[in-house]
């Protein structure tokens, strides 16, 4: 299939960019500077990358008003967009060739396979694919989609214009709110880990509470967010998650915090708002994060975080051969840390 062509002049109106060039030619496509071929548009976001500006075959750039006046001159067989920051424009450029995978077009769309209670409450203009089971008391809301083989357990809603691609599950008593997408393998509302000890055995605590997600939320593939003990686990308005994340049991995720794969928050812990948290990190349980802290990769986080900030933990890779060098001087400074204080003792008693 062709992809569709748009004028430069087009494209620089929708992001309010400013043309050096042709504005009539067209692009059908975005690509990386490395990638882009002459029928294509790119960017330069990131520095590292400018080293490909002058060999790229993209027919348009999209540049910062620095890296335009650098290269105007270089770049003059191409058309040029100036804009305040490239990345934000590469964002809203891309969704012209996005591909999507379900949408809702004119009538209702439900399929004779879907499962459908007699209680629940299917608005109009809705797409309910193969497969689908949607439980009493259920509600799907005007525009959304519903993938293949997905369930909606009793009680839970799924809001305006919402997407939950194939084989997504919501238990009971899940509300997910307008402009949300859910991909593949998401589980929304299962048990949190919540068991009391009695002598040799352990009780499960019933976990009585829902799930709350807020408007324009994303969730990656296979993510999990546990329902809560009492209250709600609750993922406020703007959040991005990425795949493969667990969020246990009455957690609170801030307002347009992100964080990337394979992270894990215990329970109880409290993220604030636009937290950034990176892949791989660690939370622990019954923790407060105040807005505006950026975690890097791999950071095992094991107390209150009460400033804003840049938190890290553990070490950066070696070579195999330093790292245990580094590891034994480790494991000595208990050792190292008693000799300096009887130095510190001999000093000051001399003195």
């Amino acid at each position: 299939m062709k992809k569709q062509e748009f004028t430069l002049h087009f494209l620089a109106s929708e992001l309010g960019a400013t043309l050096i060039g042709e504005s009539m030619s067209e692009v059908c496509g975005i690509s990386t500077l490395q990638s882009a071929q002459s029928n294509e548009i790119s960017f330069l976001a990131n520095p590292a990358y400018e080293k490909f500006l002058t060999e790229t075959q993209a027919t348009a750039v999209i540049l910062s008003p620095d890296m335009a006046e650098k290269y105007q001159a270089v770049l003059s067989d191409k058309v040029i967009l100036v804009h305040n920051n490239p990345y934000l424009a590469y964002a809203q450029i891309s969704h012209f060739w996005d591909k999507p995978t379900m949408k809702v077009v004119g009538p209702a769309y439900i399929s004779n396979s879907a499962c459908i209670h007699p209680s629940a409450k299917i608005s109009a203009n809705v797409y309910i694919s193969e497969g689908v089971i949607i439980s009493a008391g259920a509600i799907v809301h005007k525009g959304a989609v519903i993938g293949p083989n997905c369930v909606i357990g009793e009680d839970s809603i799924v809001g305006m214009n919402s997407l939950l691609h194939a084989n997504v599950t919501l238990y009971h008593g899940v509300t997910i709110g307008d402009n949300c997408i859910l991909h593949s393998g998401v589980v929304i509302g299962s048990d949190g880990f919540g068991f009391a000890p009695d002598k040799k055995q352990w009780i499960k605590i019933a976990q009585i509470g829902g799930v709350v997600i807020e408007d324009d939320v994303e969730i990656g593939a296979n993510t999990a967010i546990d329902r809560g003990a009492l209250d709600n686990t609750l993922i406020e308005r703007g959040v991005k998650l990425d795949n493969q994340i667990q969020i246990a049991h009455n957690v609170r995720v801030g307002q347009n915090t992100v964080m990337a794969a394979c992270c894990a928050v215990a329970g109880s812990t409290t993220i604030g708002k636009n937290c950034v948290i990176g892949g791989a990190s660690g939370i622990a349980g019954h923790l407060t994060i105040v807005d505006n802290v950026h975690i890097t990769a791999m950071t095992m986080v094991i107390k209150n975080l009460k400033e804003p900030g840049i938190y890290s933990s553990g070490t950066g890779v070696q070579p195999n051969a330093k790292w245990r060098k580094s590891i034994a001087r480790l494991r000595q400074l208990d050792k190292m840390a008693a000799r300096l204080k009887v130095l510190e003792k001999k000093l000051t008693s001399h003195n």
